[in-house]
């Protein structure tokens, strides 16, 4: 079982940042892929950004490259979400989630286990 727990949401102005942090329980975290997930109401939940359990391949949504930045680190548990030059378009629940499937990173069937998201707004 792991669980995870997403922090660093907010409101912001439009150009701003924010950085996201995914902490996860258990001893094996390090053996999980993540991706962060959005949600805006209405419409469904995208990947915006994966990442490997060693960190070896990254995905993200074209709409955000050049602007977000996934990281983790294996020996705190915890996978970031750097969002910079944030637009009101990303406003959305934001999800962490975890899988060790081989299944792509872009596959929403590969992730068994989710937080509960922190809201993101955007004003502009």
């Amino acid at each position: 079982q792991v669980q995870l727990v997403e922090s660093g949401g907010g409101l912001v102005q439009s150009g701003g940042s924010l950085t996201l942090s995914c902490v996860a329980s258990g001893r094996t975290f390090s053996a999980y892929d993540v991706g962060w997930f959005r949600q805006a109401p209405g419409k469904e939940r995208d990947l915006v950004a994966g990442i490997t359990r060693t960190g070896g391949t990254i995905y993200y949504l074209d709409a955000v490259k050049g602007r977000f930045t996934i990281s983790r680190d294996n020996a705190k548990n915890t996978v970031y979400l750097q969002m910079n030059s944030l637009k009101p378009e990303d406003t959305a629940t934001y999800y962490c989630a975890s899988g060790r499937s081989s299944l792509p990173l872009t596959s929403v069937l590969k992730y068994n286990y989710w937080g509960q998201g922190t809201q993101v707004t955007v004003s502009s």
